[in-house]
């Protein structure tokens, strides 16, 4: 069940967390003002952080900007394959399945988010960045924050935990 998150300590102000598919493709739509802006600069200090990217979202983002006409198949598989090599990635496993259908059928998210979350929680993330999820609330032990603050820029939040 979805629940309201508690503050941060410092202790866990950094947290390994990851990315959900929405910030790695503002990352590259131009169109997008100040969440492109705000997407481009999570994933440049993401590299420097313990974050690890699903191998869902790389694949998720790949579609939606090849679909959308973000960027050509062949730009968008450039990029694709530098996260994979510059990011730790995680994998879809069964149990992930398993925790993702449990999650769907109690109505906790939709079968895609839940499987994202299950995959980084797997891969021990503690944290997803994404705006499509309710901010504050934790999904089967992933802390879920949107990283966007009013008018588009980054939370004190996301500004800590990518150390800007």
């Amino acid at each position: 069940m979805l629940m309201p998150a508690g503050p941060m300590t410092p202790a866990a102000a950094r947290p390994r967390f990851t990315l959900d598919t929405n910030l790695l493709v503002y990352s590259v739509d131009l169109d997008a003002g100040p969440r492109h802006t705000a997407a481009a600069q999570i994933v440049r200090g993401a590299v420097r952080r313990d974050c690890w990217l699903t191998l869902q979202a790389v694949s998720e983002f790949y579609a939606a900007v090849t679909r959308r006409g973000y960027a050509s198949p062949a730009e968008a598989a450039v990029t694709a394959a530098d996260w994979l090599q510059t990011f730790p990635c995680a994998a879809v496993s069964a149990a992930c399945i398993r925790a993702a259908l449990a999650d769907t059928e109690a109505g906790r998210a939709s079968y895609w988010d839940a499987l994202l979350v299950a995959t980084a929680a797997e891969a021990g993330c503690r944290l997803i960045l994404t705006e499509d999820l309710a901010d504050g609330t934790t999904l089967g032990g992933v802390v879920i924050h949107n990283p966007f603050a009013d008018g588009g820029g980054l939370t004190d939040r996301a500004r800590l935990l990518l150390g800007l």
